[in-house]
Parts: structure tokens; C-alpha cells; sequence
């Protein structure tokens, strides 16, 4: 996630994995299934963010009761590339791992405060109306 590269981010996952935004975040899908999907899916989120992550602070790492599933509690430490200010993006991920490859994520990231960082709160706002297509990208 630092070099914000989709292809490395991707190339950890199985061919059929499934990575899902179970809380609800405007202008992304719910889920991608397979791993170019999450390809493309990555390459073009990251590709519009207007961020530079300098570094990736793990808060906690857990496992389970199940020996596939980790469970992350991380903070992304960032530039604002437009702005130059510095953001700090909290998520939490839960991953299944099986044979050496991500089979199933379940990310859930702070939309809120991310595009509150970003200066996208009132895009983020407008997309919310009834009706609108929360798997658009």
C-alpha cells in the first residue's frame, strides 16, 4: 500500500478472492471478486487519491480462533499531494489467508474521515442521495 501500487497490492490474492467494504462508502463498489478485479478496482481508486502514503502504522495484529484469519488494525500515515498536509487514514482488516494468498478481506476503513482528509466531504455528501448507485466508480 505505500507505493499505492494495485498490481503488488493484487498479486497477494488468490485468483477468485473476494475483498469487501462491509460500511458503507459512496463511489466504491461493496465488494471486487477476483483478483483482477481488485486490480482494477485499486488502480483506479488510487490512481484518482490525491495522496502519498509515507508509511503504514500497525496499531494491532490479531489473530483469530480460525488459524486463516488475521485480524489488522492499521493507521496510514499520508501527504495531501495537493495540499501538502499530513492525514492519518485508520482502517481495520480482516483476512483470510489460505495456502500463502489472501482469499477474503473485509475492509473497514473510515470513509467519513478519509474524505473529510481528502476536501471530499461535500462530493461524498451529494453521492449519498436515494437512488444513487453505490457501485459506480
Amino acid at each position: 500500500m505505500l507505493g499505492l501500487d494495485a498490481d503488488a497490492l493484487a498479486d497477494l490474492h488468490a485468483p477468485d478472492a473476494v475483498f469487501e467494504f462491509p460500511l458503507l462508502a459512496p463511489n466504491r463498489p461493496e465488494r471486487y471478486v477476483g483478483r483482477e478485479e481488485i486490480r482494477a478496482g485499486f488502480r483506479a481508486v488510487w490512481s484518482a487519491a490525491p495522496v502519498r502514503v509515507n508509511r503504514i502504522e500497525r496499531v494491532s495484529l490479531n489473530q483469530s480462533t480460525d488459524p486463516e484469519v488475521i485480524i489488522a488494525e492499521q493507521l496510514a500515515h499520508a501527504t495531501h499531494t495537493g495540499t501538502g498536509a499530513e492525514i492519518s487514514l485508520p482502517s481495520l482488516l480482516m483476512l483470510r489467508v489460505r495456502a500463502g494468498s489472501i482469499v477474503h478481506v473485509r475492509d473497514y476503513s473510515d470513509a467519513l474521515r478519509s474524505a473529510l482528509e481528502l476536501g471530499r466531504l461535500a462530493d461524498m455528501i451529494n453521492s449519498l442521495t436515494p437512488g444513487a448507485d453505490r457501485n459506480a466508480h
